[in-house]
Formats: C-alpha cells, structure tokens, sequence
C-alpha cells in the first residue's frame, strides 16, 4: 500500500527493498538460476530426498555447467568472472530448491575448483578448469577425515615422496560428489607440511564409496575417500601452497556462499508458511489473522531479510577485496542458525502438515542441520569470532 508520498508500495517478497542494491546482471543471474531449479528441480526433489538419491547428477552438473554456475565467481579457464555478490545469489536460488544442490555447486566451484585456480600450476589449471567448469568433470574436496572433522591439523592421510613420485595412504569422510568425481583435491600430511594433490577417478588404490542411510541431504552424493597406496607422479601436487592455509582459505570461499544459500533455504520455507497462513482456515478464519501466527510470520520475515542483507554485504565486501575470514565466520554462524530457526517456526505454521514431503519444510529443516556442522560448526565460529573480539586464543 503507497503512502501517498510517492514511496513505492511495501513489497512482501522484498519488504527491506534489497532489489534496488542490485544491477541489471545481478537479476538477471539470480532470475536464470531460478529458472532452472524451477524447471529442473523443484518438480523432482521431494522424490529424490525421498529415494535418498540424486539421478542425473552428471546431466545436472552439465546443465549447470551450461548457465555459468560453475565455478562462476572464477576468472578464465571457461569460467564466468562473475561478481561475490551473483555468486551468492545463484547460491541463494539454488538452496531455495534444496541444500544437496547447492552443496554440488559449492563444492565443485568454491573448493575443488577454487584449489585449482589458487594453487594449482597453469598445467593443472589448463587440464582440469575447463572441463569443470562446463560441468564434464566433477571434483570433490578431501579434507574432513574420520577422526579429525573440526581440527583438520590432527588429520592422518600421509603422502610420501617415493622417487619421483608420492604414495598416498588415508581416508576422507562426507566427502560431497565422491562417488560421482573425476577428480578429488585431497589434503595430506608430508614432511614438509600439508600439501594438496589431485587425484584423478580411476587411480589404482583410490575408491570412493557412497555413504548411504543419511537422513539429512539425502538429494546430495556424499561418499568416504580411501586411499591405499595410491600412487601420484610429482605434477599431482598442487605447488601454490604448503600447510593448512591452503585448505583453510577454500573453505573460506565456500562458507561465503552459504551464508546466501541458507536463506534461500529459509525464504523457501517462510514463502510456504505465508501461502498456508492465508488459505488454512481454522476457527471460521485463515489461521494468518490471528495474532500469534502473525508474529511468527514478522519474525521470519525480519530474520530472513536481516540475513540476506548481511549475505550482501559480505559479498560486496569481497568484490572489493576487503572480506575477512571473521565477516564470513560472523555471516554463516548467524545465517544458518537463523534459517534453522525460521524453518522449525514455518513447520509450526503448517501443523502436521509441516512434516509431509507434500511441503518442502521439513527436507529443508534437516538438510539445514547438515549446513550448521559442515564448513565450520557452529563452536568452532563462535570461537573465531571470540579470538576476534578478545585477542585470546580459546581452541587449544
């Protein structure tokens, strides 16, 4: 409704007004990745959470290929060079069809690629950037292992020069497109210190086992990573880097969209609890024009649009160049708690209807419990930003 002085009327899909902060490519970016989770996901998903399975995951990533998803933010090598700020939008409309999604996007971009172009030599990148960027080469990112999750310094997979080459021994755990890889970026210990190397799909000694009865991600290839005398030439390694600095900064990069891609996630299913509020009549009446669902639905709206404004504020920060580690810690600590809590208020919205796949709440609800542990637990932000704030170290 216009007030009469020429501000334009309230928009309920965009009440902060956080469109006019946009340009014409950043909406049309964000409008061509809807469009294919639109057409592309959103008709199957509920069925492949369902099933537990992700079909087509190759013909996805080619068609995500296709429309600059991969490896977007990225410059040459067929990459699309495009901004922090559409980067994350494209993150945002794909989890707002379903975190597995996004989770292929953010890896193969954001970790596997991302290596690549840090690290790699121009060899490496000429090889494999191309192919994975127009989505004919998946990749995985092998750090988290079985016994080291939060403290990857503690990890046991051991690379060691043999002549020539190096020898790799270890295993990787919920490792996301292992299974479906042509090539995995694995973290190892060496003598000199921790050291990326690539392993192509098909290396004698390396297997990537899926990891099946999850009951979060289900859309998503999650896999463990054994390596058993895998056998590497010297040009494996990726030589821009020594220690965890290396892996530590990928991470960083990935965490960045998901401080987007949760609240796509939330908008899904606040957008579900406003539609159900409007039309579900309970006591001669819609349900959303009773007070106390309409607080529910303020706070929502004031947390999801509170979480997308500090989504874009990271973002043109890093556009400049100026995103610390911390800002993003700051940005996935609150967004994804947020968003966790936006969906458990949507499910009350929708009584038992919120846990039936007929609605997308509940597969977000618990597809969001895997995005608060992965890239960071929510105790390992807190602790980054309260080294931050008081200068004292509190991890060891």
């Amino acid at each position: 409704m216009s007030s009469g002085s020429g501000l334009p009327p309230f928009s309920v899909s965009d009440p902060l007004g956080i469109d006019d902060l946009l340009d014409d490519e950043d909406l049309a970016v964000r409008d061509t990745v809807r469009r294919w989770a639109a057409d592309r996901v959103l008709p199957y998903v509920a069925d492949w959470y369902e099933k537990g399975e992700l079909p087509g995951v190759r013909e996805l990533a080619r068609e995500l290929g296709g429309i600059g998803a991969l490896g977007m933010s990225l410059e040459g090598y067929g990459c699309a060079g495009a901004s922090a700020v559409q980067y994350g939008l494209a993150c945002l409309e794909l989890e707002a069809a379903d975190s597995g999604i996004r989770s292929l996007v953010s890896v193969q971009g954001s970790l596997a690629m991302y290596a690549i172009h840090r690290f790699g030599s121009e060899e490496q990148k000429e090889r494999w950037l191309p192919r994975m960027a127009a989505g004919e080469v998946i990749g995985c990112f092998g750090l988290t292992e079985p016994d080291a999750g939060s403290d990857p310094a503690a990890m046991r997979t051991y690379a060691k020069s043999d002549g020539t080459d190096w020898v790799l021994d270890g295993r990787k755990m919920w490792i996301t497109n292992g299974s479906v890889a042509g090539v995995a970026v694995v973290w190892a210990r060496t003598e000199e210190g921790i050291r990326g190397f690539l392993v192509p799909a098909g290396t004698p000694g390396f297997t990537a086992p899926e990891i099946r009865h999850k009951w979060s991600l289900r859309a998503s290839v999650t896999s463990e990573l054994v390596l058993d005398g895998v056998r590497l030439p010297a040009d494996a390694v990726l030589p821009g880097v020594v220690g965890l600095k290396g892996p530590l900064g990928c991470l960083s990069h990935a965490r960045y969209g998901i401080v987007w891609g949760a609240m796509g996630a939330a908008r899904t299913c606040f957008e579900t609890a406003l539609d159900y509020a409007r039309t579900r009549e309970q006591f001669g009446r819609p349900i959303g024009g009773f007070q106390l669902t309409q607080a529910k639905l303020a706070d929502m709206a004031v947390e999801l649009h509170k979480g997308i404004l500090l989504a874009h504020h990271l973002g043109r920060r890093m556009d400049a160049g100026r995103l610390r580690p911390e800002q993003v810690s700051f940005g996935k600590l609150n967004n994804v708690r947020e968003a966790i809590e936006i969906c458990r208020t949507a499910r009350t919205v929708l009584g038992a209807n919120g846990i039936s796949l007929e609605y997308p709440v509940m597969r977000h609800a618990t597809n969001l419990e895997s995005v608060l542990t992965y890239e960071g637990t929510v105790e390992m932000h807190q602790l980054v930003l309260g080294k931050a704030l008081t200068g004292l170290d509190a991890f060891r």
